[in-house]
């Protein structure tokens, strides 16, 4: 008897059947000059901000203006999970990789949504991360994935088959060290940032060689004894300072320098238990991409109070500023300030409140914020939870626009409260906390340790700005919060969603809505775009479920 191929596909078993289809699916290998080069070939997306200048801006543009409103959800993605799902995906010639939480990886048909294979990882049992159980992405290089787990480790895992390569353990989970980032492959390294700023930990960022999982480099946000910038701590404060690291960070290949935001110092709210501008918390970091070693840095927030990480994302772009060739550095901060740096030197060149600003009156010609201390049980602006946060911004070159995601919100300063004692893997928040009525603690973290913001006045604004002069453009208002990333397009659209549930697309030019989706649930990451066979798709993490959406 003759079987047909299509009939003998019908007889094989599941397992074996995705076993035979995989080869015909794989992507080609993502060499570094491709990773280069990512933003040159649209088609697909190659690294968690779509490209090493982390501008989550694609050159695709079948999806316009015109016919937007045509777009219809062509597949979802069930996550087998139900943890916070903040995954942006990453596309690879026609198949994608996605991370459900806390630490598994999924192959999919790009055009179709078939699962090819599932790599799932159990996290060591005990403190899992500040932040809970989040997965942001992976890394790609050659034909292997990288991806940072909850409790610590650093794994490969061949893009082939779903088989763990390798498994590096970057610190020590008991002592609440963890990762929730997307890493970021530069040439031949991983390099990866630790969470846990809220427990103790020193920060640090670190690389590691992609063959064979090794240390190549490691710096600390805190400098030890002897080490510039250590004096900013008092006494042994350094020990247990924060300083995480752990949103990803931006590469400019023709300085060779890495750069990453660095996250509050600790404890959070005790400062006077660190007296000192307690560097390098709160700051950018610029790092030789083959050593580790800091080339400069630049401190948002010193001696911060009020627990405004800078784990926001840098978004590099070459532009002329006073009418010369400039290479800079966008940066809209938690603060509620915007910057403007000179990413090449560190130099300051633009701050503006992009929001309701009162814990600073403004900056110096430095940079550095003018305090204007606010008493226990004042009203803070931003609060805590900031005026922006981790969830990645875009900026156009078409419409020369800076756009994000912001919280309008306030919060109440908090008594410093009694000196607290680090133990390891226990809450480092400090202070004395009395919530006045109408406000809502962070999700996630205990209401007796933390700042609050007032529900009935916090809503989502998503913003354009000119970075030229930090003014805004126009604004687009939500009636909830958003902790959605935005993601611009060649045909001058963007698209954001929020925690009301609606994935949107704007006029990136005027902010008009031109079509909108309910999703059903909260957009926690940020979006992203693809072509497969010469169709686009547009994809975004919600609620439990990834949803990708084309024209009809």
């Amino acid at each position: 008897m003759t079987v047909t191929r299509r009939a003998l596909f019908a007889l094989l078993p599941l397992a074996l059947l995705q076993f035979v289809l995989i080869p015909h699916a794989l992507p080609a290998q993502v060499s570094s000059e491709r990773l280069l080069h990512s933003a040159d070939e649209p088609r697909n997306w190659l690294t968690y901000s779509g490209a090493y200048s982390s501008q989550r801006y694609s050159q695709l543009k079948q999806v316009g203006p015109g016919n937007v409103k045509d777009l219809e959800m062509k597949w979802v993605f069930q996550a087998q999970s139900l943890l916070s799902f903040s995954a942006t995906p990453l596309v690879v010639d026609g198949v994608m990789y996605v991370t459900q939480a806390p630490n598994d990886i999924v192959a999919l048909d790009a055009k179709m949504g078939r699962i090819f294979w599932t790599y799932h990882y159990s996290p060591s049992p005990g403190r899992l991360c500040c932040r809970g159980s989040v997965n942001r992405g992976v890394a790609i290089l050659g034909d292997t994935l990288f991806m940072a787990t909850v409790d610590a480790h650093l794994l490969a895992i061949d893009a082939k088959s779903g088989r763990l390569v390798w498994n590096t353990k970057v610190a020590e989970a008991s002592a609440a060290y963890g990762m929730t980032l997307a890493p970021l492959v530069v040439k031949n390294k991983v390099v990866v940032g630790v969470a846990g700023g809220e427990y103790g930990i020193r920060g640090f960022i670190a690389a590691y060689d992609a063959v064979s999982g090794k240390e190549s480099w490691r710096f600390y946000t805190i400098p030890g004894p002897g080490e510039p910038g250590h004096d900013t701590w008092s006494g042994d404060s350094w020990e247990h300072g924060g300083a995480p690291a752990w949103i990803t960070g931006s590469y400019d290949p023709d300085l060779n320098l890495i750069y990453w935001g660095t996250g509050n110092p600790g404890p959070d709210f005790n400062p006077q238990q660190r007296s000192g501008d307690n560097l390098y918390s709160d700051s950018v970091v610029a790092l030789d991409a083959d050593t580790g070693k800091l080339k400069w840095y630049f401190q948002f927030t010193p001696h911060d109070g009020y627990d405004y990480d800078a784990t926001q994302i840098p978004v590099l772009v070459d532009a002329n500023w006073n009418g010369s060739a400039r290479k800079l550095m966008y940066w809209g901060n938690r603060n509620g300030f915007f910057y403007v740096l000179d990413r090449a030197s560190g130099q300051f060149l633009l701050g503006k409140p992009f929001t309701n600003v009162n814990w600073a009156s403004g900056l110096d010609d430095h940079g550095r914020p003018i305090l204007t201390p606010q008493p226990s049980g004042a009203t803070i602006y931003p609060a805590l939870l900031g005026a922006t946060n981790w969830y990645s911004p875009s900026f156009s070159p078409r419409t020369g626009l800076f756009y994000m995601s912001t919280w309008q919100n306030y919060g109440m300063a908090l008594a410093p409260g009694d000196p607290i004692e680090y133990k390891e893997g226990q809450n480092y928040m400090g202070g004395k906390f009395s919530a006045p009525e109408g406000t809502v603690g962070m999700p996630g973290m205990q209401r007796g340790a933390i700042n609050t913001w007032h529900e009935g006045n916090a809503h989502g604004v998503v913003m354009a700005l000119d970075p030229q002069t930090g003014e805004k453009k126009w604004t687009f208002e939500m009636h909830d919060v958003t902790t959605s990333g935005v993601l611009t397009t060649a045909s001058d659209l963007l698209f954001v969603g929020g925690r009301e549930g609606f994935f949107q697309a704007l006029d990136a030019r005027t902010g008009a809505l031109l079509w909108k989706a309910n999703l059903g649930g909260e957009t926690a990451a940020g979006p992203m775009t693809y072509e497969v066979d010469g169709r686009q798709y547009i994809a975004i993490a919600a609620g439990h479920s990834l949803f990708v959406f084309g024209l009809r």
